[in-house]
């Protein structure tokens, strides 16, 4: 548990700037800006904001979006850069752990990816998402177990998910071991309709009861002109609408003030950190409550690929297959970038 006695944390529903890279970086600094002007001490952007979601291949068959892929390909962030270094510079300034979403490109392929900047600035964690759902496989490929890890920051223990990975309950859990005191979750937005919003408050109010800690959720929105953009002559403005639950959950499950469902905004709440530990005292998951002689998780956490040519926090880390069967300690976890 960290020693803070609160946290101010906030999660920013925002439109991207389509198809620009810049614009959209630009746009993510300038509210880490206001929100660090607010005594916000940390700050959740919603899933691949930069430079957008892919909504295309929700819309338009494999064939058909060769071109739309390509142009997403070449607006994605390479980890580090100076879209990265911008960001960092922006957490720095504020003093705001920043938690963002983004399309990652490594040489050939794209990736969604989560990065995690500490409040000096600090890259402490990169991730990817493990598995690309339904039409996100003909974009971006897998990730690994690199990234199953909370990190210590300034605001307390920090791990992430993205959208439907919060229905991998061993995902879930592999973080839930490492004592995860605040959850960063994002998701698109503006996809699906209001069946996907209320499933988003579902599964962030489960983690939250679950793993006993507090979910701070993002979801991206588009505007009336940029979901037509979008969908073009299709005639499935449907499929990009709705969708949206920005909201703060606490540890015993109740959401923290009004969620945001439509519009660009923030939602902002004060964490009594002491109300983790209220919570696990009736029901700790990785704790008291759990059954080790009869439940264990394997996890590898090891970074995969053909090459590793850079140390990046959170990914190239060394292989290793353990047996998760009961909470480690702080010195048994592996803290990513610290």
């Amino acid at each position: 548990m960290g020693s803070r006695a609160t946290v101010r944390a906030a999660a920013a529903q925002l439109s991207p700037v389509l198809f620009s890279r810049s614009g959209t970086i630009e746009k993510i600094c300038d509210a880490i800006g206001k929100a660090a002007a607010d005594g916000v001490e940390l700050l959740v952007f919603p899933e691949t904001v930069v430079p957008y979601y892919p909504y295309f291949s929700f819309i338009q068959p494999p064939a058909a979006m060769g071109a739309e892929h390509l142009r997403l390909y070449e607006e994605s962030v390479s980890v580090p850069s100076a879209a990265t270094d911008a960001v960092a510079a922006a957490a720095r300034r504020g003093g705001v752990v920043v938690v963002l979403g983004v399309n990652e490109r490594d040489h050939g392929s794209l990736y969604n990816a989560q990065l995690v900047f500490d409040a000096d600035g600090a890259l402490v964690l990169h991730r990817r998402k493990i598995t690309p759902t339904y039409h996100e496989r003909m974009v971006w490929g897998q990730g690994d177990g690199s990234g199953l890890t909370t990190v210590d920051t300034r605001v307390g223990r920090v791990g992430a998910l993205a959208c439907w990975e919060h229905y991998n309950p061993l995902a879930r859990y592999a973080l839930m071991t490492q004592h995860e005191e605040i959850h960063a979750s994002m998701f698109p937005g503006s996809l699906v309709g209001n069946v996907f919003a209320e499933q988003i408050q579902v599964a962030i109010r489960h983690h939250a009861l679950e793993s006993g800690c507090f979910v701070v959720n993002a979801t991206g929105w588009l505007t009336p002109e940029q979901r037509a953009q979008i969908v073009g002559k299709t005639g499935l403005e449907k499929a990009v609408t709705g969708g949206c639950f920005t909201a703060i959950v606490s540890p015993d499950g109740s959401v923290l003030g009004p969620p945001l469902t439509e519009g660009e905004g923030i939602v902002v709440a004060d964490h009594d950190m002491a109300l983790i530990t209220k919570r696990k005292r009736m029901m700790d998951s990785v704790g008291h409550y759990s059954r080790p002689e009869l439940l264990s998780l394997l996890i590898d956490r090891g970074a995969k690929g053909t090459s590793v040519d850079r140390d990046v926090p959170g990914r190239n880390r060394p292989a290793t297959d353990e047996v998760t069967l009961a909470p480690r300690s702080d010195e048994e976890r592996p803290h990513a970038g610290r």
